[in-house]
């Protein structure tokens, strides 16, 4: 196996770009320097990833998603983050523990 994750990966299983063996070996994504845990497919040469847009759904029973253009970062969980990690992750850790 190769350690460089594929350019563009999607978690929905009726997208061409799904591929359950490397979604079982975990992917993290770094979408403008913070660690996103909500993608639902990503493009590393095009420079987007695509995130649900809360819980609404289409006609179809799928989440309606969002485009987001920025600079993407791509690793295998197994292997470790890329360097320069600072660690900041996504909204979730942005909630005030009071």
């Amino acid at each position: 196996m190769t350690d460089t994750p594929p350019d563009r990966l999607s978690v929905n299983p009726r997208s061409p770009h799904f591929d359950q063996s490397v979604l079982e070996r975990g992917i993290g994504i770094r979408f403008k320097g913070n660690e996103r845990r909500d993608v639902e497919e990503y493009s590393m040469s095009e420079g987007w990833i695509r995130v649900q847009l809360g819980k609404k759904v289409d006609r179809h029973g799928q989440p309606l998603t969002i485009k987001l253009t920025g600079p993407v970062e791509a690793w295998y969980q197994d292997v470790g983050a890329p360097e320069g990690d600072t660690g900041n992750a996504g909204p979730q850790d942005e909630i005030d523990e009071a």
